[in-house]
């Protein structure tokens, strides 16, 4: 392997996460933790939160594989016609072109780790939004400092 082709790691905490809530009718926030600029690649990683019944909109990408993992919380995933619980621990592949909900049905927040390849505009969609902060209840799920507790 050719040494000068090795690239230093981009390395980020929760506190350089940037957040945002698409439209302001939304109940779930997106933090962008790496996209295509950081990334090097086209892709979008995010940390997905949504508030106590709170709910994506329908939505489907065209090129894009999506990909969430549950880290706390519990809700109900569908697409197209199809519906799982899923709660932390979880993970759930969506296809290009799957038309997709995540809502949550728990007592308290639910957060899922979002990964889109490729990028599609995610990330621009994202940024386009209202900036949000990230409250101490967020950075203690992604610092894992909440008792990891489901």
């Amino acid at each position: 392997m050719d040494a000068t082709a090795c690239m230093i790691p981009v390395i980020k905490t929760p506190k350089d996460y940037q957040a945002y809530r698409i439209s302001p009718q939304d109940t779930n926030r997106l933090a962008i933790v790496f996209d295509s600029t950081s990334a090097n690649m086209s892709l979008t990683y995010c940390v997905e939160i949504f508030d106590v019944g709170g709910k994506t909109p329908p939505n489907r990408h065209q090129m894009a594989v999506e990909m969430f993992f549950v880290l706390k919380g519990e809700g109900l995933a569908s697409c197209d016609g199809k519906t799982a619980s899923i709660r932390s621990g979880d993970s759930l592949l969506v296809p290009a072109t799957g038309t997709h909900v995540i809502e949550n049905t728990g007592a308290g927040r639910l957060y899922a780790l979002c990964i889109m390849i490729p990028n599609e505009d995610f990330a621009e969609l994202i940024r386009s939004g209202t900036p949000v902060e990230l409250d101490e209840e967020d950075m203690a799920v992604l610092r894992r400092a909440d008792g990891l507790a489901a």
